[in-house]
C-alpha cells in the first residue's frame, strides 16, 4: 500500500507541483489544512513561499504550529520545504522584521551573506556520507530559489550529551563565488524531521529520487 501524505495547505507554496511531484513516485497525496488529516498522514509535507513572519502567521492560523510538534513528539515524519524548512529554526529575521519560528532547531534564518542575492538556480550540496535523503544523488544539483537561510548549525538539544542522542545531518550548499559567498544550510535530516532549502519538486529526476528516499523513510 502507498504511503499517505498530506501536503499542507495553509496558503504559502508551491504546493499543487509538491501534490503532483510527490504522485509521481506513488505517494497518496491530501491537500489539505485538516488537522485530524494533518496528524494522522504517514507523512506531512509542509511547504513554503514568501517571507518567514507571514508563513508562521499561515501556519497558526491552521493549527500547523500545532500538528508538526505533535507529529514530532509521535515520531512521525515531517518534510519542510524551503520556507517550510526556514520556519523550523528558532528565529527569522526578514527586512527588519524577528520573527519566532517553531523552534526545532536553534538558530537563525538570515539574508544571504553573498555578492548576488536572491540565489536562483541549480546548485550542488554536499550531503554527510550516511545520509538517506540523498541517497544516490549525492552529487546532483538541485533547484534554489531564496534570498534567506541559515548560515549555521547547532545541535541546540538539551539531551544532546545523552549516549542515546543521534546528532542531525546536516547538507551544506554555497551561493556566490569561492571567495565571496554564504555557506548555508541545504537540508537536514533530523530523527523524523526532514527539510530542504531547495525545492525538490522543482529538481527533475534528482529531487524526484530524494523525495523517494523520504517515502521509503514512512
Amino acid at each position: 500500500m502507498s504511503a499517505q501524505v498530506v501536503v499542507l495547505d495553509y496558503g504559502f507554496g508551491n504546493v499543487r507541483s509538491a501534490v503532483r511531484a510527490l504522485e509521481r513516485v506513488g505517494a497518496q497525496v491530501e491537500l489539505t489544512a485538516d488537522v485530524d488529516a494533518a496528524v494522522a498522514a504517514d507523512g506531512l509535507v509542509v511547504p513554503g513561499v514568501g517571507a518567514f513572519a507571514a508563513c508562521m502567521a499561515g501556519l497558526r492560523a491552521v493549527r500547523g504550529d500545532m500538528v508538526v510538534d505533535r507529529r514530532l513528539a509521535g515520531g512521525q515524519p515531517v518534510l519542510g520545504i524551503c520556507v517550510g524548512m526556514q520556519v523550523m529554526f528558532a528565529r527569522g529575521v526578514e527586512h527588519g522584521v524577528d520573527a519566532e519560528g517553531l523552534g526545532e532547531w536553534a538558530g537563525v534564518v538570515e539574508r544571504l551573506d553573498a555578492p548576488v542575492v536572491p540565489h536562483m538556480g541549480w546548485s550542488t550540496v554536499d550531503a554527510p556520507a550516511d545520509t538517506r535523503l540523498f541517497a544516490g544523488v549525492e552529487d546532483q544539483r538541485f533547484y534554489f530559489v531564496h534570498s534567506y537561510a541559515a548560515q549555521t548549525f547547532t545541535q541546540g538539544h538539551d539531551d544532546a550529551a545523552s549516549p542515546f542522542f543521534t546528532p542531525p545531518l546536516v547538507t551544506w550548499a554555497h551561493h556566490g563565488t569561492p571567495e565571496h559567498g554564504a555557506r548555508f544550510v541545504a537540508a537536514v535530516e533530523d530523527g523524523p524531521l526532514s527539510a530542504t532549502q531547495f525545492h525538490p519538486e522543482k529538481s527533475g529526476d534528482a529531487g524526484a529520487t530524494l523525495l523517494e528516499n523520504w517515502l521509503k523513510t514512512l
